[in-house]
C-alpha cells in the first residue's frame, strides 16, 4: 500500500531468519500469495503455488537445528501463464495477503486435515469425520486416532501408512443430542483429533476444527437449511481496503460484519474468489450464509479457451473446498 507501489507489478521478495531448535521436519502453511508464489528455504527451491485466495503447504524434511532462511519470491503481473489473474473490474494486489507459519513436526506423521460432513436423518443427527494423515517419511509407520465431539470420545482403529503416503480415515458416529446449527443459533461444536504413532504414549499431532450440524439442500427451486426454506439476502463483499489493501486484519472483518448484520443481512457473498477463512468463521458464528466463489468470475468465451483455464480454475476448486468443507462447506458455504 505504499504509494510508490500503488500501481506496481511484477516481482517482490519476502525473507525471514528463522531458529530451528530440533532436529526435523518444517511445514511451511500460506494462506494466500498473490498471484503465484516460489517458496525457497537455504536458497534452494521447495515450492510453488498459483492463485492469490487459496491456501497451499510447503514440507521441507530433515532439517538441521539452527539458522535458516525462508524467502518467498511473489509475483502480480498478467501474462500467459496466468488464466483467472487478468484485468478486471477490482484492484490486483501482489504478496503475502493473509498469514502465513510455520510449524515444526515432531514426528514424520502428522494430521494434514479434517472433512466433517453433518448427516441429517428421521433417526437425528449423524456426522462422518474425514481424517487425512499424512506420512512423509521413508519407512512405514502405524498410528491411531483418537477424537472427541460434542461430549463424545472416540477411539479410532490403527492405521498404516507406507512412505510418502496420505491415508483417508472415515468413520461416521450418531450424536442425537447435538443442538442443529441455524442462522438464528448458530451452535458450534469443537471437533478434536489427535494422533498417536506406534511405542509412544503422547499424541505427536492434533488438530481442532469447529463444526456444526446442518445440511444445505435445494428443493422445488429454493434452498433449504436443515430442511427449512431461506432467502438470501445480503451484501457482495471484496477483500479490499483502502488503507491495508487486501491484508485484511482481523478487526476489520469484524467491523464489515457488524456492518452488514445491523443492516439486517443474512448473506454476504465472496465476490469474486475464496475468502481469508478467519472471516468465514466469524460467519458461522454469528450466523450469517456465505455464497463463497471460485476465482473465475467475469471472464469472457475467449479468456476461458486459455490452455491453462480448466487446470487453474479445477485447481481453485479443489483448494478452495478443502480448506473450506470442515466448518463451511456444509453450512456457510453454498456450493
Amino acid at each position: 500500500m505504499h504509494p510508490r507501489f500503488a500501481t506496481y507489478q511484477g516481482k517482490g521478495v519476502y525473507r525471514r531468519i528463522v531458529e530451528i531448535s530440533r532436529k526435523g521436519a518444517v511445514r511451511l502453511v500460506f494462506k494466500g500469495v498473490s498471484h503465484t508464489a516460489n517458496v525457497f528455504f537455504d536458497g534452494v527451491l521447495a515450492g510453488r503455488h498459483y492463485n492469490a485466495y487459496t491456501p497451499f503447504v510447503v514440507v521441507i524434511p530433515d532439517v538441521e537445528p539452527g539458522t535458516h532462511e525462508i524467502a518467498v519470491i511473489v509475483n502480480n503481473s498478467f501474462g500467459e501463464p496466468s488464466a483467472l489473474h487478468v484485468p478486471n473490474d477490482y484492484y490486483t494486489y501482489g504478496g503475502l495477503i493473509r498469514p502465513a507459519a510455520i510449524e515444526l513436526l515432531r514426528e514424520e506423521l502428522f494430521i494434514e486435515r479434517i472433512a466433517f460432513t453433518p448427516i441429517r436423518s428421521a433417526k437425528g443427527w449423524q456426522g462422518a469425520i474425514s481424517l487425512y494423515v499424512r506420512n512423509i517419511g521413508k519407512q512405514a509407520r502405524s498410528a491411531k486416532l483418537k477424537l472427541s465431539l460434542a461430549g463424545r470420545n472416540i477411539d479410532a482403529s490403527e492405521i498404516s501408512l507406507q512412505p510418502g503416503e496420505t491415508v483417508d480415515f472415515s468413520i461416521t458416529e450418531s450424536f442425537p443430542d447435538v443442538n442443529p446449527w441455524s442462522a438464528g443459533d448458530p451452535t458450534l461444536y469443537m471437533l478434536q483429533a489427535l494422533l498417536y504413532v506406534e511405542g509412544q504414549d503422547a499424541p505427536v499431532d492434533d488438530l481442532i476444527e469447529r463444526v456444526g450440524f446442518r445440511t444445505v439442500t435445494t428443493e422445488d427451486a429454493r434452498i433449504q437449511v436443515n430442511g427449512e426454506d431461506v432467502v438470501l439476502k445480503g451484501f457482495n463483499r471484496h477483500e479490499d481496503h483502502a488503507l491495508v489493501g487486501a491484508a485484511i486484519p482481523y478487526p476489520l472483518m469484524v467491523h464489515d460484519l457488524e456492518l452488514m448484520l445491523d443492516m439486517g443481512a443474512n448473506t454476504v457473498r465472496t465476490s469474486h474468489y475464496p475468502n481469508d477463512e478467519r472471516f468465514l468463521d466469524l460467519c458461522d458464528e454469528r450466523g450469517l450464509f456465505v455464497w463463497e466463489e471460485n476465482h473465475a468470475r467475469g471472464l469472457s468465451l475467449e479468456q476461458m479457451k486459455h490452455p491453462l483455464f480448466a487446470k487453474q480454475c479445477e485447481d481453485c476448486n479443489r483448494e478452495m473446498v478443502e480448506n473450506h468443507f470442515t466448518i463451511r462447506a456444509s453450512s456457510s458455504g453454498l456450493f
